[in-house]
């Protein structure tokens, strides 16, 4: 608000900025900063202030962008306003028919753009990796192609594997975030995200940990696609565990094959014993094998009920599944031999 004390200390100021006889032009030009248009057509311009920044060298930038043509008016403007002192840094989004006050504000409040990753749903930490890498709004610290152990100490969090641990979700954040920020944001998202579900479970399970409910969970996230299908699909895994038959997890397989994997599971590859190998081993697999997102979660620690101890893919990206092995037998037989 412009009260009259504020007008004559304008009216005195101005006239010491420009001369006299011009004075009250000065109150016009700085009213003018709270409502005429910075520009009007065009594509939206980005201002960058830069950490330590003060108010008149900003103001000198405006001007060089031909936004302003007094600089120190503006720095006038800003003292009678409160938003001289209050300078954040960060990238700013100026519209075509802003006003200068607007863009103030938006400066003194932080109002930053938000960039955005998203991480997917069946992403391997070497995928989330180089999506992180490739994301030019963040700031990178990590060697490229880090170390596993390497990332997850400068995470704080040494000797931990990091498949897995990081929840799939569309992130936002300044330009300028650091890499290991952004990680240890995804982080601490799937520690919540877990935590909370884990106290929510059934009861029962055969899972003696929430990291137990994070392996399976990958496993139920790379089995299937379908949302319909992840219960159904967890509960088979569960029945099993519970029987202490091997869970038979192609995906599993597939894993532990790494960079020999070249799209066919061959009979070698069953026999082949390792630990990812859920044919020659029972229980769960070590780590988990991909990054499971808050559905499949879900699905493991509230399995659906049946008596179903098997599936087959039908080639459309949904199963088939059967309580015993004669049945399963029968499915194979038809969508994967085609007899």
């Amino acid at each position: 608000m412009w009260r009259p004390r504020r007008i004559a200390l304008i009216l005195l100021v101005g006239s010491l900025l420009v001369g006299s006889g011009v004075a009250l032009g000065v109150v016009v030009a700085l009213k003018s900063l709270e409502t005429k248009p910075l520009f009007t057509t065009g594509e939206r311009q980005i201002v960058e202030v830069s950490v330590g920044t003060s108010f008149a060298e900003l103001a000198n930038q405006f001007k060089q962008r031909g936004w302003i043509e007094y600089p120190r008016l503006l720095s006038l403007y800003a003292r009678l306003s409160g938003r001289a002192s209050v300078v954040k840094a960060g990238e700013y989004a100026v519209e075509p028919g802003i006003s200068m006050s607007q863009l103030l504000d938006r400066i003194v409040a932080g109002a930053v753009i938000q960039h955005k990753l998203t991480l997917i749903e069946g992403w391997t930490f070497r995928e989330l990796l180089r999506a992180v890498e490739a994301n030019t709004a963040l700031c990178h610290t990590l060697p490229r192609a880090a170390a596993a152990d390497l990332v997850m100490a400068r995470l704080g969090y040494a000797g931990e594997d990091p498949e897995g641990r990081f929840l799939p979700e569309t992130y936002l954040f300044p330009r300028g975030t650091t890499d290991i920020a952004f990680l240890k944001r995804a982080y601490a998202a799937m520690q919540q995200e877990l935590g909370v579900q884990w106290r929510q479970r059934a009861t029962g399970l055969p899972l003696k940990s929430p990291y137990q409910a994070l392996i399976l969970a990958s496993l139920v996230e790379k089995e299937t696609a379908l949302p319909k299908e992840r219960r159904r699909i967890a509960g088979v895994f569960i029945r099993r565990l519970e029987r202490g038959m091997r869970l038979q997890a192609d995906p599993s397989i597939i894993y532990g094959l790494g960079a020999h994997f070249d799209g066919d599971i061959r009979g070698r590859d069953l026999r082949e014993d390792s630990p990812y190998n859920t044919y020659t081993r029972k229980g769960l697999p070590p780590t988990p094998i991909a990054l499971p997102g808050r559905d499949a979660i879900a699905a493991v620690l509230h399995p659906a009920a049946g008596d179903a101890l098997y599936f087959v893919a039908r080639g459309d990206g949904s199963h088939t599944f059967s309580a015993t092995l004669t049945a399963h037998n029968q499915a194979v037989r038809k969508y994967v031999l085609h007899e």
